[in-house]
């Protein structure tokens, strides 16, 4: 079991625009791709910010679709958020350790995704609990909004697995992040 960041990034590195949107990704089809389906297949539990939460509910509400994801989803909030009827999806606040572990109990040996932001992803690598980072660079320029990773990962730095490109001119990174980083943690 692995704790996984899979995301798309503008080429100056941000995931959303300033207004939190993924619109910009549109303009590349709404089909995820062989590599997100590849991805998605070993993946048995969800962890996500309050911003992505709530866009995928606009995006939803736009565009009349359901729900993305059969896998338990913990929306991580300060805030009171509506929930969607059907899906499993569990609000909680606080520290991401102990969320984890009852993440980890659910997913068995499959992986957790953290879909994001960036800032919970980096509350994962604070506490030494992200393995791998699964990047998209996508051929945009945003010039501002979320950004990718708000940390300052340098030493180690993260381990390059693999990298190739896709059809829609992407580029597809893996890294995983140092095991001694995790350690000393």
């Amino acid at each position: 079991m692995k704790t996984q960041y899979f995301t798309a990034t503008s080429l100056d590195g941000y995931i959303a625009d300033p207004d939190h949107s993924l619109e910009w990704l549109f303009q590349f089809g709404e089909e995820p791709g062989e590599e997100y389906d590849a991805f998605i297949r070993d993946v048995s539990v969800l962890a996500m910010g309050s911003s992505t939460y709530e866009w995928l509910l606009r995006h939803m509400a736009a565009s009349g679709d359901a729900w993305f994801y059969e896998q338990p989803t913990w929306v991580f909030t300060s805030r009171t958020l509506p929930k969607v009827d059907g899906a499993d999806i569990r609000f909680v606040s606080g520290d991401v350790r102990p969320v984890h572990s009852q993440m980890r109990e659910i997913a068995g040996e499959k992986n957790l995704w953290v879909v994001g932001g960036g800032e919970l992803v980096g509350q994962f690598y604070d506490a030494g609990l992200l393995d791998d980072l699964f990047v998209q660079f996508a051929p945009v320029m945003l010039g501002s909004g979320a950004p990718l990773l708000p940390r300052k990962i340098a030493s180690p730095p993260l381990k390059l697995v693999s990298v190739q490109a896709n059809n829609a001119g992407f580029l597809l990174t893996h890294y995983q992040v140092e095991k001694d980083r995790q350690a000393k943690v």
